[in-house]
């Protein structure tokens, strides 16, 4: 029900919104795939790990990339072909990847494992099960297949438009952190609290 699909971020009006809509909504839609995005704090806290150490635009495009089609992939598998996957697994999963990069970041693999996963392998892997919560969440929903795949196209849009512009505010907050002294002194610890 409604009330199961809360923690994911979406709120009354718009899970009113996706109930009682019919036919293609590109612009509603759009705005909040967006608005879910911003919303999104698993999303932007993955990615904020993600972009952490990342100094040039080739890196983040590439990462940023690796992740959006992942969630893409997902989202639009388990809303248009309804792929099912259990929310609750799907829902850890997401918090793990969050303390994975977190992980990562302070070289916890390479230190206490004495191995360095493939980054990018674990982006898009990610990226995948954030997607699959995201579906889960509109899977609960009766969504009317009247202009459905214009709408879940618009919403995705949205989300990844609402992804570039969170991520360039972090992109800048970042940018500015680095060049003061001891960012790598309290990368540690903000990873830490990651």
């Amino acid at each position: 029900g409604v009330e199961g699909v809360a923690a994911h971020g979406v709120a009354q009006d718009d899970a009113n919104f996706f109930l009682t809509n019919v036919g293609a909504a590109i612009g509603p839609f759009m705005y909040l795939g967006a608005k879910h995005m911003f919303t999104g704090y698993d999303h932007l806290l993955f990615l904020v790990g993600v972009l952490f150490f990342l100094y040039r635009l080739r890196d983040v495009v590439a990462y940023v990339s690796l992740f959006t089609l992942g969630h893409s992939v997902t989202l639009l598998a388990g809303v248009l072909w309804g792929i099912r996957a259990n929310p609750f697994i799907v829902d850890a999963i997401i918090g793990l990847s969050v303390v994975y990069k977190a992980f990562d970041n302070m070289d916890g693999f390479r230190r206490f494992l004495g191995v360095q996963p493939n980054t990018k392998v674990a982006v898009l892997v990610f990226g995948l099960f954030h997607g699959f919560g995201l579906a889960t969440t509109l899977q609960e929903y009766t969504i009317s297949a009247d202009g459905l795949v214009t709408n879940m196209l618009s919403f995705n849009v949205g989300v990844e438009i609402g992804q570039v512009m969170a991520l360039t505010g972090v992109l800048i907050a970042l940018d500015f952190w680095r060049t003061r002294e001891g960012f790598l002194k309290h990368a540690f610890v903000t990873n830490a609290l990651l």
